[in-house]
């Protein structure tokens, strides 16, 4: 059953065209990675599909339901949430009390709010950091609190932006199994992700950008050898 179905989405800032006529559809259950070069417009259209910006043409439908014009808020509330490329906690809370307040959205009784936040951190494997404050977290873990905080607001969508972005090799593997279980768990996923080793171990399919326009639309091993691809962003080393 499609979830989210994207048709001909533009985002036009001024003269230059970050985003243009992107369009497809999206499976329940189905695990998307975003991938392409720096500037290639990834990020635009999280941000177009998440209400953050409005779209110069096109619709986003979750569910069936146009969201094009909803405020952000009103987006989460159906479904979709996000993390940042940026991590953007609330500094000066505890762990548990930033998940928290993402749990509000659904569940106005404290208690239990910090229960349900309990129980995701336990999930993202920071059940063991619940009174530190957010700013003494490493990069990994404060990643790993952003995707806290989406869970919490209760997604049928899940947009990750860069989650693995500056973790080492081992933090990756424990990114990849936590995507891969948040997914098994009935939350569909698209990723933004550079490391195309990540990509090709957890992706079900992968969309290219490139000037923001779209490239390739395929499974992990296909979009590796596509001429597109490597010319635009690959290389002729490949992954």
């Amino acid at each position: 059953m499609t979830l989210l179905r994207v048709a001909h989405l533009t985002k036009d800032f001024g003269g230059l065209r970050a985003v243009s006529d992107l369009s497809f559809d999206l499976a329940e259950g189905e695990l998307l990675g975003l991938i392409g070069p720096n500037g290639a417009g990834k990020t635009t259209a999280f941000n177009l599909m998440a209400g953050s910006i409005a779209p110069s043409a096109g619709t986003v439908e979750l569910s069936g339901e146009n969201i094009v014009g909803l405020r952000p808020h009103a987006v989460v509330r159906r479904g979709i949430a996000r993390t940042f490329q940026i991590v953007k906690p609330f500094r000066k809370l505890a762990v548990l009390e930033n998940v928290a307040l993402a749990a509000f959205l659904h569940e106005p009784n404290r208690a239990r709010a910090e229960a349900n936040a309990a129980r995701i951190l336990e999930t993202v494997n920071l059940n063991g950091k619940h009174g530190s404050l957010a700013s003494d977290l490493t990069l990994g873990e404060q990643k790993r609190l952003e995707i806290a905080r989406a869970l919490a607001t209760r997604p049928k969508l899940l947009f990750l932006d860069e989650p693995m972005g500056g973790l080492n090799p081992a933090e990756i593997d424990h990114a990849c199994e936590l995507v891969m279980r948040i997914r098994d768990g009935g939350v569909t996923v698209i990723l933004i992700e550079h490391h195309m080793k990540a990509i090709m171990r957890i992706a079900d399919r992968v969309i290219v950008l490139h000037h923001g326009v779209k490239i390739a639309d395929a499974a992990p091993q296909e979009i590796v050898r596509h001429p597109d691809v490597i010319k635009a962003y690959l290389g002729e080393r490949g992954v």
